[in-house]
């Protein structure tokens, strides 16, 4: 591409600029046009983008002067619109801003020295057009996940941001404690990642889960806790035992979804250790997806009711900590078990923690591979008995609290995940 430039560059400013513009033509409200100063559309914002390229050519040669005229025309050409609209009532700064980025999108696309080489530019390029034009339609959805959100979400998100981004950088990254295990960067990147994929499923929990039927409930549920979807279910069939077939179901759905979230844990963490467990998880997966087929087949004929999980803010401070203190002690648990033990002892850890959760563990584990402290295949199978663990204390939950026809089809069920689990584990 580089033997026919300027023309690719000029062909990218105008692909963004359409892009952007035809959004901005279809946003428009019928017959509203002729109440705003500034109506931009599927020719305006082309044309800007080509003025900021063509003043980054003449820029070449004559220095900054061509972009900064046309950026301070811009600049004054939207703020006279801007307080026109505003008197006559039409607040808002979203057509505005996005000429302005129109303009310097057309600038970087003929930039030189900035983002080499042409096809990396095309890409960022692109890459910002795709994400300005997504969030400039996506203005009704954003304004109701806004207002599903309540002030305490958004308080201790920003709470466990300032930790993540302000505090984390700074820890140090080296081996610390007892038998140097403990490592604050480590931990700290450890709460994140798992606090990031809980808050993915509570952010969809927010937007599409609450009040939806009990299966949509339980998939979105199973990214932040499938054991509070399990108690969910549990007394939704208690409470109308005609249900019990499907809370069943629900539970074994969020199931699957746990042994993916599992997975992606210890991806962002240790990559060799994703490797050995992607045979006895993903079978114990995919068992649980043949499960969900066949009983979602029996069941296919009955109502979805309505279901409600309750769960807290994976970014409250809080958990955030507490989690953080939950890791710290099973890495020194599983080290102490292991001077003294050997796999046998780090083994039972796994057992006792993924009791109560299997994500302190796992990542435990993938922290202990990517150190050098523990082998991967210790690693892999104390976390296949975390995950065994945690499905044992799952299915008892069930039958106890959900009362036989629920019970029994889950611990049947999760018998024979298990059983999948182990024979691919040590096959």
């Amino acid at each position: 591409m580089e033997t026919f430039e300027p023309y690719p560059s000029l062909a990218l400013a105008v692909m963004a600029g359409l892009l952007i513009g035809l959004e901005r033509e279809h946003s428009r409200v019928p017959g509203t046009e002729g109440g705003r100063a500034f109506v931009g559309g599927i020719r305006t914002y082309p044309l800007l983008a080509l003025v900021g390229a063509t003043a980054m050519l003449l820029s070449r040669s004559l220095g900054p002067w061509p972009l900064v005229v046309s950026g301070l025309g811009v600049i004054a050409l939207v703020s006279l619109t801007w307080f026109k609209d505003a008197g006559a009532g039409h607040l808002g700064l979203t057509t505005e801003v996005s000429a302005l980025l129109t303009l310097l999108l057309g600038a970087l696309s003929l930039s030189t020295g900035i983002i080499e080489p042409l096809s990396r530019r095309v890409f960022v390029v692109s890459a910002i057009s795709v994400t300005v034009t997504v969030l400039l339609s996506s203005k009704t959805q954003l304004r109701e996940f806004s207002t599903r959100l309540s002030r305490d979400d958004v308080i201790a998100t920003l709470k466990f941001l300032i930790v993540a981004v302000v505090v984390l950088p700074v820890l140090p990254d080296e081996a610390l404690g007892p038998w140097g295990v403990l490592n604050p960067f480590r931990i700290g990147l450890m709460v994140a990642v798992i606090a990031g994929i809980g808050f993915v499923g509570y952010v969809a929990m927010r937007v599409w889960g609450q009040g939806r039927g009990l299966l949509v409930t339980a998939a979105i549920g199973g990214l932040v806790s499938s054991t509070a979807v399990t108690l969910s279910s549990a007394a939704r069939a208690r409470q109308t035992p005609a249900l019990a077939p499907l809370a069943a179901l629900g539970v074994i759905i969020a199931s699957t979804i746990m042994f993916g979230r599992v997975l992606a844990a210890v991806f962002v963490v240790e990559q060799t250790l994703f490797e050995a467990l992607t045979v006895p998880l993903g079978a114990m997966a995919a068992t649980c997806v043949a499960l969900t087929a066949w009983f979602g087949w029996q069941e296919r004929a009955q109502p979805h009711p309505q279901a409600k999980v309750e769960l807290i803010n994976p970014f409250e401070l809080s958990s955030a900590l507490t989690f953080g203190a939950l890791i710290v002690a099973i890495m020194l648990v599983s080290r102490w078990a292991s001077e003294h033990f050997g796999a046998s002892g780090t083994y039972v850890t796994g057992v006792l923690a993924g009791l109560a959760d299997v994500d302190a563990i796992t990542l435990t584990m993938a922290n202990g591979v990517k150190s050098g402290a523990l082998p991967t295949v210790v690693a892999s199978r104390t976390i296949v008995l975390a995950v065994a663990a945690n499905t044992v204390v799952k299915g008892l939950l069930a039958i106890s609290l959900g009362g036989r026809a629920m019970g029994l089809r889950v611990l049947v069920s999760f018998a024979v995940v298990l059983a999948v689990g182990a024979l691919a584990l040590w096959r």
